[in-house]
């Protein structure tokens, strides 16, 4: 669907926590589709984040003082909202307006009466993140209303998309203050469905027998779970990202999304056929340098490099299953050597002093440093969820040991102080990635993977793994590029199986040439995921947006 096939928004503000402010995978949703965007309505799309970096520079922030100018002035002065107006530091380069929220910590107790007297929100039983998130979200509220009337747009199709529960109180300002906007609310997760998951308690087995605001008041999650529950239901257009959560909105939100919007991704970062070779090689040369020196032996030239990666959630994105998996593997003595890394920011120290002392000399060393299963200090390693299990299986990466297993419990930003090499960067140089989610309701970790061709394993319980499953009838094995595993609240061990008994088909039974096929395959996958198809689905949101405000207002 082309943007001439659809009643075009005029404007749209979109909101999130993570504009200009990479924190995880809503960053990578955002950025991403931003220059499709950008393409569509030049300027006319203008993402809205918190200002929390006003003494530092933001990386990912271009200010220009000239940009909306007089609006900012304004605003400042008649309004005392304090804005930064710029650019998004990203392909497209869109306009960003970041806002310094902290002011409205000073009406609180106001705007939560508000909310309680007009949509029975108790915000007295919020807690955590709850008040940084209500104060931002009423911030960008005021900030739409505010431009909305600079730029007089009482006459034109005006969109306020707001992502996540944390914006759900600028919705709902939205909503009672400027009643012909068309609002749009994205849940990625639900807050209570996160919730359950953390609590270990089983959430695909008994998901029809959850009432939410039961869930909501057991786990002391009232106060996110009824915000989240409220933007949902006087939302415009409500949506999510996969069919999978969209089951979950509709149990435990009592609101079924009105359309699925899934999560597109776009490749202008993965090199060039002719750089990606070489930058391959560095990669592993890289991999196989660390492991050398942590471990103190040679790796063979066909070392196995498999990981996994992403947010730090042991239950939720499958790492204790991963852990398994390769334990399992090392009882079986592989004839490959096998490495398999946890790419897994944690709470660290800094990067291991010894190791960096063996990297800088640059020769071989057949002692191992100890605990050689981790590149970084870690703060209470012996409360680490990872560290802890690596000791209990007794995994010490001994010298004749052909499979080993690496701890990376750094942001790989490029100066993590023993790689020193961005994620995707090392990402190009693995063999496989293993991602085997409980609960990931999209998953932008195995797309990227793919993207770069390094074939992936993942899980039903993935929004990307049913979408990939989807695409062909060969999608739930490795040939396709992605293999699905299905996993239910109670296979744990069987998962574990069959990742186990996927890395070791791959390692050891594919020929060359079939590892060629595999890895074009996974690439030819990811190019289905772009942005160029899945845009279609945000025009299609747009459009119902517009009919159900328009439905809205006339009974008023």
């Amino acid at each position: 669907m082309s943007k001439k096939e659809t009643a075009a928004p005029d404007y749209i503000f979109e909101s999130s926590w993570e504009v200009c402010n990479k924190l995880g995978g809503i960053y990578t949703v955002l950025s991403t589709r931003a220059k499709t965007l950008q393409d569509l309505f030049k300027d006319k799309i203008i993402f809205i984040g918190p200002d929390l970096w006003t003494n530092l520079d933001n990386p990912d922030f271009i200010e220009n003082k000239t940009l909306l100018k007089a609006w900012k002035k304004q605003a400042l002065e008649k309004e005392n909202l304090k804005v930064r107006v710029g650019r998004w530091n990203i392909p497209g380069k869109p306009i960003a307006i970041l806002v310094d929220f902290f002011p409205f910590f000073e009406i609180k107790d106001q705007i939560y009466y508000e909310a309680w007297e007009k949509y029975k929100i108790d915000s007295t039983v919020g807690y955590g993140d709850y008040d940084e998130s209500c104060m931002f979200a009423y911030a960008t509220g005021r900030v739409i209303e505010s431009l909305h009337n600079f730029l007089s747009l009482q006459d034109k199709k005006v969109v306020a998309h707001f992502n996540e529960w944390m914006m759900s109180m600028g919705l709902l300002y939205i909503h009672d203050k400027l009643p012909a906007i068309s609002t749009i609310f994205t849940t990625h997760a639900t807050s209570i469905g996160r919730s359950i998951c953390g609590n270990n308690k089983p959430l695909y087995d008994q998901l029809e027998n959850y009432n939410g605001d039961q869930m909501a008041r057991e786990l002391n999650m009232e106060g996110k779970h009824f915000l989240e529950k409220e933007a949902a239901l006087n939302a415009d257009c409500f949506t999510t990202v996969s069919e999978i959560t969209g089951k979950e909105c509709t149990q435990l939100l009592e609101k079924e999304p009105d359309i699925i919007t899934p999560n597109g991704f776009e490749s202008n970062f993965v090199p060039s056929k002719e750089k990606f070779n070489s930058q391959r090689k560095i990669a592993r040369k890289a991999l196989a340098n660390v492991v050398e020196k942590l471990t103190g032996t040679q790796l063979p030239e066909d070392t196995f490099f498999v990981a996994t990666s992403g947010r730090y959630e042991y239950k939720n994105k499958g790492i204790d299953v991963f852990i398994e998996a390769i334990n399992q593997i090392r009882h079986t003595q592989p004839d490959r050597t096998i490495v398999a890394f946890i790419m897994v920011p944690a709470w660290i120290n800094g990067a291991r002093i010894d190791l960096q002392e063996k990297l800088q000399k640059k020769t071989a060393s057949k002692s191992a440093l100890y605990a050689p299963f981790c590149t970084h200090e870690l703060h209470e390693t012996h409360h680490d969820q990872v560290c802890s299990y690596l000791y209990h299986l007794n995994f010490l990466n001994q010298g004749d040991e052909k499979v080993k297993i690496v701890f990376v419990p750094s942001y790989l930003n490029g100066a993590d102080g023993i790689f020193n090499i961005p994620y995707y960067n090392l990402l190009i140089g693995l063999d496989l990635t293993v991602f085997p989610s409980y609960y990931e309701p999209w998953g932008y970790t195995p797309l990227e993977s793919i993207a770069f061709k390094v074939p992936t394993v993942t899980t039903n319980l993935s929004g990307f793994g049913l979408w990939a499953a989807s695409k062909d009838i060969n999608s739930a094995t490795l040939d396709s590029g992605v293999e699905v595993i299905k996993r239910t609240d109670s296979n744990y061990y069987e998962v574990a199986e069959e990742i186990k008994k996927t890395i070791l088909k791959y390692s050891t039974e594919y020929s060359l040439e079939k590892v060629e096929q595999t890895r074009e395959a996974a690439s030819a996958l990811s190019e289905k995921a772009s942005w160029t198809h899945f845009i279609e689905y945000y025009l299609k949101a747009y459009n119902i947006a517009f009919k159900n405000t328009k439905l809205r207002t006339k009974k008023k």
